[in-house]
């Protein structure tokens, strides 16, 4: 009876973790995106549901914003402004929660 109860135990356990890590690594799948060209427009924090670096291995670097519609902007990471929004959102994410507010406060409005 106490292996019954156990493996249970051990399988409600992996299960558990499996679940809660699975929107993580979609995440970071969802991070590796290369640019072509960067632009210098400003996104209101609202409408930000992420903020990355490209990979290292990336021809031109840049930052890429994702928003709420989950449109992909590129934004120079010479850009003072770019800068702070990725190390104000990489606090706001610091314990791998979702971004607080003032990021993804908004909901998409475009049509599909």
């Amino acid at each position: 009876m106490r292996t019954l109860v156990t493996i249970l135990l051990l399988t409600l356990v992996c299960f558990l973790s499996y679940s809660s890590a699975a929107p993580l690594a979609l995440r970071m799948l969802n991070r590796k995106v290369c640019c072509t060209n960067s632009t210098q427009m400003h996104i209101p924090k609202g409408k930000i549901t992420d903020v990355v670096m490209t990979p290292s291995d990336c021809e031109q670097q840049a930052i890429v914003v994702t928003t709420v519609c989950d449109k992909k902007i590129c934004i120079d990471p010479n850009w003072t402004w770019a800068k702070n929004l990725l190390k104000e959102f990489e606090m706001s994410t610091a314990n791998n929660s979702a971004p607080s507010a003032p990021f993804n406060v908004t909901r998409c409005t475009e049509k599909v």
